[in-house]
């Protein structure tokens, strides 16, 4: 009742907010899941509606908040730690290694390129050296925020974007140094020879025992650990506020510890769940709110007033743009790249978000820059974030072709399998509703091959193997798993069932499809509901991050002995498209079904290219050595997700490549088609992905599978 007085009193919002800071929290949550959502409907990064809100919401706009708030304060520093370690955890170790030379000398060229035109840029604006070197290195590094971009269009393994990729270890590494180093100097410049060789040698022995030290410890920690993820998360977050006060403790700003840790917990973390927890935490919450507090420290009015401030904002854009394509041009000429290459290179390195904004933040505070350089970057950052993914999803499209660079996989001549050979189709057990629908499906492929099907039930542990709660549960499991074995001989396939007990359904699948030598796993459709489930994933999370094989994920609206029109939809034209095309053809040759390939190529494509991805989408499925060859559709449409929804009103089955929501280093998550579609789509839908560690390794063959269909 006192805060309901408080407000019909007409006191300051600001005032009633400062009182009661669950409230501050409770706006912030809105923000945080509305915003986004609405500016990447009008086709515009999430944060930059993130950066919107808190100008709207801070002095500059509504004053709900204030910059200096204590709770934003704390909640914006978690998120700028946070972020800076996201960085350092999402450098792509594998792709740099790759190309190890040529990453190096690209990261050599788009960094001192523009390190010198922003040095330049501060000294002609009469600021001083500290300053000068500081801004250069804001212009130097660079943030993936197109990394969904290329890999949806399958561009991922072209040389050209795994060296972009793999320089941003060094991009990154260099400039959050440079950062550390012009911190400890400070704005005052009581600067001295003696003063930078001992910061440099306590900088370099504190980043070596982070990198090393915390590598060691991660990977003894991690397999001491076994499957305990709470425990891995909680590792990996100590260490992340460790290395931060270490660096504070050499007086060093805390986002290069943060860094540091990143890059050091990299491969102990590796691609499972335990990342993905990780960042789904610091993506939904702490950074979204860094991002917000940036928009709290905008002042608009000043900046709108201030002519040098427009200018400067101005000169940054230009400045940051030239320099890093006079870098791809350089690069050109070193290592011979088509322009196509150097192009897509060059707007990959556009953005600038997070080490750039967290590196701005910092220096703001430590007196390094002033509030219009402020204004400036975060201006900078808007288009850039905007402009950069724009350009690198125009320019990249022209690397599809030259990006296949897979070899095709070997499968066996003729369509007739062997006895050895024959198809074992597992099927766990759970929901009865849907059973019926997915063991036809598996009775369809499993006749292709006289195989089998082993119905499999998964009964929870307990602590006492007498406890009533697993009595229940196997009695349920038996009475599941004998309805199934009914099923699958009416249908006139051999069943053999399984019980298994087990912690948890999604390892008992996972290790119930290895003992099974499966190569596939199919799963019914699963949702997400409660805050575990949001927070650690569901069951076909789990089974996606340990199966050892591919996963296919199935909504039946009808049952699939009634399909008779199947669509595959590729997004690119590399090898990996050939599983879900293989997996349709199986079922269509089981069902005396028909099989069309779709593929939406921009509306702007000539007839001429049209034509050259219509050949090359044979030539690629010709490898399958299939005996009915599915059509091929080539559209152009200015919407990938609008045409195959158009054309999928024709079809009974759309099998979809699963592609993951994957998290910028800035934090946002960026939809895909995949997404968009499984949402849109009211006919029967597969999904079909590779497990995390393998994307392209295991391939469906005709005379060698095991799907496992869950329910």
């Amino acid at each position: 009742m006192e805060l309901i007085s408080q407000v019909l009193a007409l006191e300051p919002t600001s005032q009633i907010l400062s009182k009661e800071p669950i409230v501050s929290f409770a706006i912030l949550l809105v923000v945080i899941l509305v915003i986004p959502i609405m500016f990447e409907r009008l086709r515009l990064p999430g944060l930059v509606g993130l950066v919107f809100s808190g100008l709207v919401l801070g002095p500059s706009g509504w004053h709900l908040f204030q910059s200096n708030s204590p709770m934003i304060n704390l909640l914006s520093d978690i998120g700028l730690i946070y972020l800076l370690f996201v960085a350092g955890l999402e450098v792509d170790l594998e792709k740099f290694r790759k190309r190890k030379s040529r990453a190096f000398g690209f990261a050599s060229l788009t960094f001192s390129v523009p390190l010198v035109m922003g040095t330049l840029v501060g000294l002609i604006l009469g600021y001083s050296w500290t300053t000068s070197i500081l801004i250069g290195s804001l212009f130097a590094s660079y943030t993936l925020l197109a990394y969904p971009i290329i890999t949806r269009l399958g561009v991922v393994n072209n040389e050209a974007v795994t060296v972009a990729i793999g320089a941003t270890i060094f991009t990154d590494i260099a400039a959050v140094l440079i950062l550390g180093v012009c911190v400890a100097v400070g704005p005052n410049e009581v600067f001295s020879l003696a003063k930078l060789l001992t910061l440099s040698g306590w900088l370099t022995i504190y980043s070596v025992a982070v990198v090393a030290g915390f590598d060691w410890v991660g990977k003894e920690f991690f397999r001491r650990s076994g499957d305990d993820e709470g425990n891995k998360f909680l590792f990996v977050l100590l260490s992340v506020f460790l290395a931060a006060v270490g660096a504070q403790l050499i007086e060093v700003d805390k986002i290069v510890g943060a860094f540091l840790v990143g890059l050091a917990v990299n491969e102990a973390v590796g691609e499972g769940p335990v990342k993905e927890k990780v960042v789904f935490i610091g993506s939904v919450l702490f950074i979204p709110i860094f991002f917000v507090d940036i928009g709290l420290a905008i002042n608009l009015p000043a900046f709108l007033n201030n002519l040098n401030a427009l200018k400067l904002t101005l000169l940054f854009i230009v400045g940051l743009i030239a320099s890093k394509l006079i870098a791809a041009l350089l690069t050109k000429l070193v290592y011979r790249y088509n322009w196509q290459q150097i192009l897509t290179m060059w707007s990959l390195s556009i953005p600038q978000v997070s080490t750039t904004l967290a590196a701005t933040l910092v220096g703001y505070r430590a007196g390094l820059l002033s509030s219009e350089i402020l204004h400036s970057i975060i201006i900078l950052m808007l288009v850039t974030s905007t402009l950069g993914p724009f350009l690198t999803s125009r320019i990249a499209v022209g690397l599809t072709s030259s990006s296949a660079v897979d070899p095709a996989p070997t499968l066996p001549d003729g369509d007739t399998p062997e006895t050895d050979d024959a198809l074992t189709i597992v099927v766990p057990i759970y929901n009865p509703q849907t059973q019926q629908y997915l063991i036809e499906m598996a009775a369809l492929l499993a006749r292709q091959s006289k195989g089998k099907i082993v119905p499999l039930a998964i009964a929870n542990a307990a602590a006492h193997m007498d406890a009533p709660q697993l009595e229940a549960s196997l009695e349920r499991s038996e009475r599941l798993l004998t309805k199934a074995t009914a099923q699958s001989r009416i249908l006139g396939v051999a069943a053999q069932s399984v019980l298994r007990i087990d912690d948890a359904f999604a390892q008992g699948i996972s290790r119930a499809a290895r003992e099974q030598k499966a190569s596939l796993i199919v799963m019914g459709w699963g949702k997400r509901t409660g805050l575990r489930a949001l927070l650690f994933g569901n069951v076909i999370d789990g089974v996606l991050w340990a199966a050892h094989c591919p996963v296919a994920v199935t909504r039946l609206v009808e049952s699939p002995k009634k399909i008779q029109r199947i669509l595959v939809p590729v997004e690119n034209l590399t090898a990996p498209i050939l599983q879900p095309v293989q997996f349709a053809q199986m079922l269509a040759q089981a069902n005396q079904s028909h099989v069309t390939v779709l593929n939406v190529c921009d509306r702007r494509t000539s007839s001429s290219k049209i034509a050259s991805r219509r050949s090359h989408l044979s030539l690629l499925i010709s490898k399958l050595a299939l005996p009915n060859a599915p059509e091929i559709q080539i559209i152009a449409h200015e919407n990938v997700a609008q045409a195959i929804l158009q054309a999928a009103r024709l079809y009974d089955l759309v099998v979809l490549p699963f592609i993951r929501n994957r998290t910028s280093p800035g934090g946002l998550a960026i939809s895909d088609v995949t997404t968009e579609l499984a949402r849109q789509l009211t006919c029967s839908i597969v999904m079909l992905g590779e497990p995390q560690r393998t994307q392209t390794n295991v391939v469906i063959s005709n005379t060698a599978n095991s799907i496992i269909s869950a329910v």
